[in-house]
Protein backbone atom coordinates (compact mmCIF):
# COMPACT_ATOMS: atom_id res chain seq x y z
CA UNK A 1 0.00 0.00 0.00
CA UNK A 2 0.89 3.36 -0.88
CA UNK A 3 0.00 6.41 1.19
CA UNK A 4 1.04 9.82 0.17
CA UNK A 5 0.71 12.91 1.82
CA UNK A 6 0.62 16.72 0.44
CA UNK A 7 -0.19 19.72 0.86
CA UNK A 8 -1.52 21.20 -1.89
CA UNK A 9 -1.93 24.64 -1.27
CA UNK A 10 -5.54 25.24 -2.70
CA UNK A 11 -7.23 22.40 -4.02
CA UNK A 12 -9.10 25.05 -7.24
CA UNK A 13 -5.26 25.93 -8.06
CA UNK A 14 -3.48 22.46 -7.70
CA UNK A 15 -6.32 19.97 -9.17
CA UNK A 16 -4.33 19.68 -12.65
CA UNK A 17 -1.59 18.89 -10.50
CA UNK A 18 -3.24 16.85 -8.49
CA UNK A 19 -5.19 14.57 -11.07
CA UNK A 20 -1.67 14.14 -12.81
CA UNK A 21 0.29 12.63 -9.81
CA UNK A 22 -2.69 10.33 -9.45
CA UNK A 23 -2.30 9.31 -13.17
CA UNK A 24 0.65 8.58 -12.96
CA UNK A 25 1.69 7.68 -9.63
CA UNK A 26 -1.11 5.22 -8.25
CA UNK A 27 -1.15 5.99 -5.08
CA UNK A 28 -3.35 4.29 -2.80
CA UNK A 29 -4.33 6.47 -0.21
CA UNK A 30 -3.62 10.16 -0.18
CA UNK A 31 -3.85 12.66 2.20
CA UNK A 32 -4.30 16.33 1.53
CA UNK A 33 -3.74 19.73 3.17
CA UNK A 34 -4.76 22.66 3.21
CA UNK A 35 -7.80 22.74 0.42
CA UNK A 36 -8.68 26.07 0.73
CA UNK A 37 -12.64 25.24 -0.12
CA UNK A 38 -15.22 24.18 1.85
CA UNK A 39 -17.05 20.81 1.07
CA UNK A 40 -19.45 21.34 -2.11
CA UNK A 41 -16.42 23.45 -4.03
CA UNK A 42 -13.97 20.71 -3.55
CA UNK A 43 -13.68 19.17 -7.36
CA UNK A 44 -14.66 15.64 -6.44
CA UNK A 45 -16.09 14.65 -9.92
CA UNK A 46 -12.32 14.82 -11.25
CA UNK A 47 -11.12 12.98 -8.49
CA UNK A 48 -13.32 9.99 -8.75
CA UNK A 49 -12.79 10.09 -12.29
CA UNK A 50 -9.59 9.28 -11.56
CA UNK A 51 -10.35 6.09 -9.62
CA UNK A 52 -10.92 7.36 -6.13
CA UNK A 53 -13.18 7.57 -3.65
CA UNK A 54 -12.91 11.24 -1.55
CA UNK A 55 -14.01 12.27 2.30
CA UNK A 56 -13.62 15.91 2.90
CA UNK A 57 -13.46 18.50 5.93
CA UNK A 58 -13.49 21.66 4.45
CA UNK A 59 -13.32 25.65 5.34
CA UNK A 60 -13.82 29.45 3.86
CA UNK A 61 -10.60 30.30 2.38
CA UNK A 62 -8.49 28.33 5.10
CA UNK A 63 -7.37 25.06 5.79
CA UNK A 64 -9.29 22.34 4.94
CA UNK A 65 -8.47 18.38 4.39
CA UNK A 66 -8.82 15.34 2.66
CA UNK A 67 -8.74 11.46 2.30
CA UNK A 68 -8.64 9.85 -1.31
CA UNK A 69 -8.76 5.96 -1.36
CA UNK A 70 -8.12 4.34 -4.66
CA UNK A 71 -10.81 1.88 -5.71
CA UNK A 72 -11.90 -0.86 -4.69
CA UNK A 73 -10.35 0.62 -1.55
CA UNK A 74 -12.81 1.75 0.57
CA UNK A 75 -13.33 4.05 3.93
CA UNK A 76 -15.15 3.21 7.47
CA UNK A 77 -15.10 4.99 10.92
CA UNK A 78 -14.17 8.52 9.38
CA UNK A 79 -13.93 10.67 11.85
CA UNK A 80 -14.23 14.29 11.29
CA UNK A 81 -11.97 16.95 13.38
CA UNK A 82 -9.83 16.19 15.99
CA UNK A 83 -11.13 15.13 19.55
CA UNK A 84 -10.38 17.11 22.49
CA UNK A 85 -11.76 20.21 21.56
CA UNK A 86 -15.59 20.65 21.14
CA UNK A 87 -15.20 24.45 20.03
CA UNK A 88 -12.35 23.67 17.89
CA UNK A 89 -13.98 24.93 14.12
CA UNK A 90 -10.58 24.82 12.46
CA UNK A 91 -10.70 21.73 9.61
CA UNK A 92 -7.33 20.07 10.32
CA UNK A 93 -8.04 16.34 10.96
CA UNK A 94 -9.44 13.45 8.79
CA UNK A 95 -9.15 10.19 9.50
CA UNK A 96 -10.87 6.86 8.32
CA UNK A 97 -9.74 3.09 8.08
CA UNK A 98 -8.74 1.81 4.59
CA UNK A 99 -10.48 -1.90 4.14
CA UNK A 100 -10.00 -3.67 0.99
CA UNK A 101 -10.67 -7.17 0.00
CA UNK A 102 -7.68 -9.72 1.42
CA UNK A 103 -6.13 -6.69 2.77
CA UNK A 104 -5.18 -5.82 6.78
CA UNK A 105 -7.15 -2.68 7.17
CA UNK A 106 -5.03 0.32 7.91
CA UNK A 107 -5.96 3.48 9.55
CA UNK A 108 -4.96 6.87 8.09
CA UNK A 109 -5.03 10.65 9.38
CA UNK A 110 -4.49 13.25 7.49
CA UNK A 111 -3.36 16.10 9.57
CA UNK A 112 -3.21 20.41 9.14
CA UNK A 113 -1.06 21.25 11.98
CA UNK A 114 -1.18 24.91 12.65
CA UNK A 115 1.81 27.02 11.82
CA UNK A 116 1.30 28.69 15.21
CA UNK A 117 3.40 32.16 14.07
CA UNK A 118 3.66 34.95 15.59
CA UNK A 119 4.78 33.45 18.86
CA UNK A 120 4.94 34.06 21.61
CA UNK A 121 0.93 34.56 21.42
CA UNK A 122 -2.66 32.74 20.84
CA UNK A 123 -1.93 31.34 17.47
CA UNK A 124 1.22 29.78 19.22
CA UNK A 125 -0.92 28.50 21.92
CA UNK A 126 -3.55 26.90 19.62
CA UNK A 127 -0.60 25.01 17.91
CA UNK A 128 0.95 23.40 21.04
CA UNK A 129 -2.65 22.77 22.16
CA UNK A 130 -3.10 21.27 19.56
CA UNK A 131 -0.59 18.77 18.94
CA UNK A 132 -1.52 17.60 23.15
CA UNK A 133 -4.70 16.80 21.39
CA UNK A 134 -3.14 15.08 19.07
CA UNK A 135 -0.99 13.17 21.20
CA UNK A 136 -3.63 11.90 23.65
CA UNK A 137 -5.58 10.62 20.50
CA UNK A 138 -2.59 8.89 19.43
CA UNK A 139 -2.17 7.18 22.34
CA UNK A 140 -5.96 5.82 22.33
CA UNK A 141 -5.46 4.92 18.63
CA UNK A 142 -2.19 2.81 19.99
CA UNK A 143 -4.16 0.69 22.49
CA UNK A 144 -6.21 -0.78 19.31
CA UNK A 145 -3.07 -2.02 18.19
CA UNK A 146 -4.13 -1.10 14.14
CA UNK A 147 -1.30 -0.13 11.33
CA UNK A 148 -1.23 3.34 11.85
CA UNK A 149 -0.10 5.97 9.49
CA UNK A 150 -0.70 9.64 10.88
CA UNK A 151 0.16 11.87 7.86
CA UNK A 152 0.61 15.64 7.16
CA UNK A 153 1.63 19.11 7.22
CA UNK A 154 2.74 19.22 10.90
CA UNK A 155 4.49 22.71 10.09
CA UNK A 156 7.40 21.24 12.20
CA UNK A 157 10.99 21.34 11.59
CA UNK A 158 12.66 18.33 14.14
CA UNK A 159 16.21 18.88 13.88
CA UNK A 160 18.51 21.46 12.74
CA UNK A 161 19.55 19.17 9.87
CA UNK A 162 15.76 19.31 8.24
CA UNK A 163 16.47 22.81 7.22
CA UNK A 164 18.96 24.70 4.60
CA UNK A 165 19.61 27.33 7.08
CA UNK A 166 18.23 26.41 10.79
CA UNK A 167 19.57 29.76 12.06
CA UNK A 168 16.89 31.50 9.86
CA UNK A 169 14.22 29.47 11.86
CA UNK A 170 15.08 29.68 15.45
CA UNK A 171 12.18 32.32 15.84
CA UNK A 172 9.68 30.55 13.90
CA UNK A 173 6.62 28.95 15.65
CA UNK A 174 8.08 25.62 13.78
CA UNK A 175 11.25 25.02 15.28
CA UNK A 176 11.04 26.94 18.71
CA UNK A 177 12.11 23.96 21.38
CA UNK A 178 8.90 23.83 22.90
CA UNK A 179 7.31 22.88 19.59
CA UNK A 180 10.19 20.18 18.78
CA UNK A 181 9.60 18.86 22.60
CA UNK A 182 5.67 18.46 21.40
CA UNK A 183 6.88 16.25 18.67
CA UNK A 184 9.26 14.51 20.11
CA UNK A 185 6.31 13.92 22.98
CA UNK A 186 4.67 12.55 19.85
CA UNK A 187 6.75 9.79 18.34
CA UNK A 188 7.61 8.66 22.33
CA UNK A 189 4.07 7.11 22.05
CA UNK A 190 5.25 4.81 19.76
CA UNK A 191 5.44 6.27 16.84
CA UNK A 192 8.58 5.88 13.55
CA UNK A 193 9.03 8.88 11.41
CA UNK A 194 9.20 7.00 8.36
CA UNK A 195 11.65 9.61 5.85
CA UNK A 196 14.26 9.48 8.56
CA UNK A 197 14.19 5.79 9.42
CA UNK A 198 14.64 5.40 5.54
CA UNK A 199 16.86 7.80 4.85
CA UNK A 200 19.44 10.16 7.13
CA UNK A 201 20.95 12.05 4.91
CA UNK A 202 20.54 16.13 5.08
CA UNK A 203 18.94 18.13 2.09
CA UNK A 204 15.74 16.37 3.10
CA UNK A 205 13.16 18.86 2.13
CA UNK A 206 9.38 18.88 1.38
CA UNK A 207 8.77 22.53 1.06
CA UNK A 208 9.96 25.55 -0.18
CA UNK A 209 8.82 29.42 0.32
CA UNK A 210 8.07 31.47 -3.00
CA UNK A 211 9.95 33.81 -1.90
CA UNK A 212 13.78 35.04 -1.96
CA UNK A 213 14.24 32.37 -4.82
CA UNK A 214 14.45 29.71 -1.86
CA UNK A 215 13.33 26.58 -4.35
CA UNK A 216 16.23 27.88 -7.06
CA UNK A 217 19.09 28.14 -4.00
CA UNK A 218 17.41 24.57 -2.48
CA UNK A 219 16.52 26.72 0.79
CA UNK A 220 13.66 24.33 2.22
CA UNK A 221 12.54 22.45 4.76
CA UNK A 222 11.08 19.11 6.06
CA UNK A 223 8.19 19.70 7.59
CA UNK A 224 5.90 16.75 6.19
CA UNK A 225 5.87 14.06 7.97
CA UNK A 226 4.52 10.33 8.12
CA UNK A 227 4.18 8.97 11.77
CA UNK A 228 4.03 5.23 11.39
CA UNK A 229 2.74 2.99 14.31
CA UNK A 230 5.02 -0.30 15.20
CA UNK A 231 2.25 -2.65 13.03
CA UNK A 232 2.82 -0.01 10.39
CA UNK A 233 6.63 0.55 10.92
CA UNK A 234 6.91 -3.42 10.55
CA UNK A 235 5.77 -3.28 6.58
CA UNK A 236 7.69 0.07 6.13
CA UNK A 237 9.23 -0.50 2.61
CA UNK A 238 10.22 2.59 1.39
CA UNK A 239 9.49 6.52 2.11
CA UNK A 240 10.49 9.26 -0.49
CA UNK A 241 10.21 12.90 -1.51
CA UNK A 242 8.45 13.31 -4.95
CA UNK A 243 10.86 16.94 -5.06
CA UNK A 244 10.61 17.37 -9.05
CA UNK A 245 7.16 18.94 -8.86
CA UNK A 246 7.89 21.57 -7.01
CA UNK A 247 9.47 22.35 -10.61
CA UNK A 248 6.23 22.27 -12.34
CA UNK A 249 4.70 25.46 -13.61
CA UNK A 250 2.62 27.43 -10.44
CA UNK A 251 3.59 24.56 -7.93
CA UNK A 252 2.13 24.30 -4.47
CA UNK A 253 5.10 25.46 -2.09
CA UNK A 254 4.97 21.69 -0.71
CA UNK A 255 5.35 18.37 -2.36
CA UNK A 256 3.91 15.01 -1.85
CA UNK A 257 5.89 12.90 0.58
CA UNK A 258 5.45 8.49 -0.06
CA UNK A 259 5.20 5.40 2.07
CA UNK A 260 5.04 2.08 0.87
CA UNK A 261 3.84 -0.66 3.38
CA UNK A 262 4.43 -4.16 2.39
CA UNK A 263 1.08 -6.83 2.65
CA UNK A 264 0.92 -7.69 6.38
CA UNK A 265 2.14 -11.28 6.81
Amino acid sequence: MRITTWNVNSIKQRIGHLVTFLDEAKPDVVCLQELKCQDPAFPREEIEAAGYSVETLGQKAYNGVALLVRRPLEMTQVLRGLPGDPDDEQARYLEALVVGEGEVPVRVATIYLPNGNPAPGPKYEYKLAFMERMRLHARRLMETEEALVLAGDYNVIPMPEDAANPQDWVQDALFLPATRRAFRALLAEGFTEAVRACDPREKLYTFWDYQAGCWQRNAGIRIDHLLLSPQAADRLVSASIQKHLRGLEKPSDHVPVTVELAAAA
